[in-house]
C-alpha cells in the first residue's frame, strides 16, 4: 500500500478507499478452476501447533488462536494479499476527515445461531475488549488506533460507554478517532476487532466459547473440542457467503511435536502441517518437492528481556547477549529453511519501507563478540562473576533446538550460564504476562502491514509490552509516527530499540508447510494465515 505522509494524503486515500473499495461486493471464497473434479468428501485436517488458550477473541494473543478465529469469525473489513481493503461484515464506509468513520453493515448477516449481526454487537465487543476487567492482551489495540477515550477507558478513568464507538441504528456504526491514523482501515483487518455476539456472552458468560454455547459469524462454527486432541469446525449455514464455501468440516490438531506432525502427514492423517522439521527439510525438498511450500512471512523470532529485573535492567547486559550470538549460523545450520538473520524488530519491507540496519549488523562476528565482552565486563560480569539466568521457551522441538544453540554460543563466547526451561504454551503465556521470567522466547507477526505493529509493543504502558520497557523519547517519536506514517520517525524509533535492546531479534520467519497435492486453493499470506473457506479437496 502506498506510503501515507501527510493528513491531506491520508484524507485523499481514505476517501478513495471509501468510494472505490467500499462499494464493491468482494468476497474471499474457494475459487475452483473449471474442469476440476472435487472429492465427494470435503474435509480437511490441519495441524495448528498447540492447544488454543481460548476461542474468546478478547482473551488471546497468538496465531495459535487467531488461525481458528479467522475461520469462525469475520470483521468489518479484511486486507487481501495485495494489501487492499475489502468489505466483509460492512458493505461500505465513508469519512470526510479521517477522524469520524461511518460503517454500513450488510443487512443479511447473521450469527451462527440465526440471530442478526448488528452494529450494537460491534459496540458491545469493542467496549468489552478495552474494559479493564476483561484483561485482554490486546486491550490497548483500540488506544493504538486512536479511538476516542480508549486510553482512559482501559485505565478505568472513563466508562466503556464513553468509548468513541456507537451504533447510529442496527446497521450503521460510527467510530470517532482522536487524530487521523494512516493505518486505521488496515488495523480493522485484525481478529481482535472482530465482533462477538452480545447475546451469547450475556447468556453464557465466560462459557460462551464452549461446544453447544458457541456463536460465531464466520464460515465455520464449533462442533467439537477435545482438549489436547482436536478442535472441529463445521460449515455455518447462516454465514452470508456460505454458497461459496466448499470444505464442509475442518479439524485442527494441537500437535507441538514437529516429528509427530510430519509422521501423521506422511501417514495420510494430516493434510496441512503446521511446520516442517529442520532435520527433515532437505530430504523432503528432494522427495516431495511439490508438497513443500515456502513463502515470506512478516514475523520475527526473538528473545525478550525482563527489563525490570536485574541485571536485565541494564542495557549493556542486554546488548552484550544480542551481539554474542551468530545469526548466520542459526539461519544456515539451526533452522535452515530460508530464514533471514534479524538485527532489528522490523521485518523486511514492512509497510513498503526499506530500513537502515544498526551498525553492528555489518560487523564481523569476532567484532561483535569483542564488543559484547567489553559491555558485559562494564556491567560487572566476567570469569570471576559469570552471568547466570533462566531462558524460558514453550515446548516444541524447534524452540528447544534454538535455545540449546543460543545458550551454547553465550557460554562459549561470554562464559554466560543460561539454564533452559520449557513450559506448555498456556503456562508460558501466563508467566510472560505476569513478568515471571528472566529471558523468554517470543515471536511477533505483523497484525497489519505497518512498522507500527512491531514498534508499538515497546511503548510505555502497552499491554503487549511484556518486556516492561520504558523510554519517554521513544514514546514521543512513536506518537508522531502513528499520526504521519513517516519513514523517518519509524527509523528513529527502531534505532532506539536496536541501541537499548529490550528484545533480541534472532531471525525473520518464512512460512513452511507440507501440503497434500489434493488440497486446492492453498495460498498463505505474509502473516502466516490461510482461510479454510478458500480451500477445496480435489478428487484423488
Amino acid at each position: 500500500m502506498r506510503t501515507i505522509t501527510t493528513s491531506k494524503k491520508i484524507k485523499r486515500l481514505s476517501c478513495a478507499i471509501a468510494l472505490i473499495i467500499g462499494n464493491i461486493a468482494v468476497s474471499h471464497a474457494a475459487v475452483v478452476p473449471p474442469g476440476t473434479k472435487l472429492a465427494a468428501k470435503q474435509e480437511l485436517v490441519r495441524n495448528n501447533g498447540s492447544e488454543p488458550a481460548s476461542l474468546d477473541v478478547h482473551k488471546v494473543s497468538s496465531d495459535v488462536e487467531f488461525h481458528i478465529i479467522s475461520d469462525f469469525f469475520e470483521g468489518l473489513v479484511s486486507v487481501n494479499k495485495k494489501g487492499e481493503i475489502e468489505p466483509r461484515l460492512a458493505e461500505r464506509w465513508e469519512t470526510s476527515d479521517n477522524k469520524t468513520w461511518i460503517f454500513h453493515l450488510k443487512k443479511d448477516i447473521k450469527w451462527s445461531d440465526g440471530s442478526p449481526i448488528t452494529a450494537h454487537d460491534v459496540v458491545f465487543s469493542w467496549r468489552r475488549l478495552i474494559e479493564p476487567d476483561t484483561v485482554s492482551p490486546y486491550g490497548s489495540y483500540l488506544e493504538n488506533a486512536a479511538v476516542v477515550n480508549a486510553g482512559d477507558v482501559l485505565t478505568g478513568k472513563k466508562k466503556p460507554e464513553e468509548l468513541g464507538v456507537k451504533a447510529l441504528d442496527d446497521f450503521t456504526l460510527e467510530i470517532k478517532l482522536d487524530r487521523p491514523v494512516g493505518d486505521f482501515l488496515k488495523m480493522l483487518g485484525h481478529q481482535v476487532t472482530f465482533p462477538i455476539s452480545e447475546k451469547a456472552v450475556k447468556k453464557y458468560g465466560d462459557r460462551w466459547t464452549r461446544v453447544g454455547n458457541f456463536v460465531g459469524s464466520g464460515p465455520y462454527k464449533l462442533s467439537e473440542w477435545i482438549v489436547n486432541e482436536k478442535l472441529v469446525g463445521v460449515r455455518n449455514p447462516q454465514y452470508w457467503d456460505d454458497k461459496n464455501t466448499v470444505i464442509n468440516k475442518v479439524t485442527y490438531l494441537p500437535l507441538s511435536s514437529e516429528k509427530a506432525d510430519l509422521n501423521r502427514y506422511l501417514a495420510g492423517e494430516i493434510d496441512i502441517t503446521f511446520t516442517i522439521p529442520t532435520d527433515d527439510f532437505p530430504s523432503l525438498k528432494k522427495s516431495l518437492p511439490d508438497e513443500v511450500k515456502i513463502s515470506p512471512k512478516s514475523t520475527v523470532y526473538f528473545y525478550e528481556f525482563n527489563t525490570k529485573k536485574p541485571p536485565f535492567d541494564d542495557a549493556r547486559v542486554r546488548k552484550a547477549l544480542a551481539l554474542a550470538i551468530d545469526r548466520d549460523i542459526i539461519v544456515d545450520k539451526v533452522v535452515g529453511q530460508g530464514q533471514l538473520p534479524a538485527y532489528s524488530m522490523l521485518t523486511p519491507n514492512i509497510g513498503g519501507f526499506d530500513f537502515k540496519q544498526p551498525d553492528y549488523a555489518s560487523w564481523t562476528q569476532e567484532q561483535r563478540i569483542a564488543k559484547a565482552k567489553e559491555l558485559l565486563n562494564e556491567a560487572g560480569f566476567n570469569k570471576d562473576n559469570p552471568l547466570k539466568f533462566d531462558l524460558l521457551y514453550n515446548t516444541q522441538e524447534g524452540h528447544k533446538k534454538l535455545a540449546i544453540a543460543v545458550s551454547s554460543m553465550w557460554k562459549k563466547n561470554l562464559g554466560v550460564n543460561a539454564t533452559l526451561q520449557n513450559q506448555e504454551w498456556k503456562v508460558m503465556l501466563d508467566n510472560m504476562h505476569q513478568g515471571k521470567f528472566d529471558v523468554i522466547r517470543r515471536a511477533w507477526g505483523a497484525d497489519y502491514n505497518s512498522p507500527m505493529t512491531f514498534l508499538v509493543m515497546y511503548s510505555t504502558g502497552q499491554v503487549k509490552n511484556t518486556s516492561q520497557y520504558e523510554n519517554k523519547k521513544f514514546d514521543e517519536i512513536l506518537a508522531k509516527a502513528s499520526e504521519v506514517g513517516s519513514k523517518d520517525y519509524y527509523q528513529k524509533a527502531s534505532d532506539i530499540l536496536t541501541t537499548e535492546v529490550p528484545s533480541m531479534p534472532v531471525y525473520y520467519y518464512v512460512n513452511h508447510n507440507m501440503v497434500k497435492p489434493y488440497v486446492g486453493g492453498f495460498d498463505i499470506n505474509v502473516r502466516g494465515e490461510y482461510l479454510t473457506k478458500d480451500l477445496y479437496i480435489i478428487e484423488h
